[in-house]
């Protein structure tokens, strides 16, 4: 009986141990969880950001050459791509670079377009 009583804290020290183990496990579990989806934010509105600035320059870099339309559409879409891809962003949508190039087209002060009134 003796054993049993001395054994009694034992095995309160050890359950509660055991309980603050596994709390703590879920609470950084959640913690770590909410820092990938931070970084993965992060990494998202840096590419976009990326994204924008190389259309931005890749449309003003090719406004004075001699390529129809389609084709500067065509190499700045290549480009970017290649640009991204080098930079380690390869699960970008090739819509969104023909989409990012367009904005920058229609934005570009050196595009000569005509606006409809």
């Amino acid at each position: 009986m003796n054993t049993i009583i001395n054994a009694i804290p034992e095995y309160v020290i050890t359950a509660v141990i055991s309980a603050a183990f596994y709390f703590g496990l879920k609470y950084a579990r959640g913690l770590i969880h909410s820092k990938i989806v931070h970084a993965k934010t992060e990494q998202s509105k840096t590419m976009w950001s990326l994204l924008e600035v190389m259309a931005d320059t890749v449309v003003a870099s090719l406004v004075k050459s001699g390529m129809s339309g389609d084709q500067k559409f065509s190499q700045a879409t290549n480009t970017i791509q290649k640009v991204l891809i080098k930079q380690g962003f390869t699960n970008v949508n090739i819509n969104a670079i023909q989409a990012a190039v367009q904005a920058a087209y229609e934005k570009s002060p050196l595009t000569n377009q005509k606006e409809e009134k």
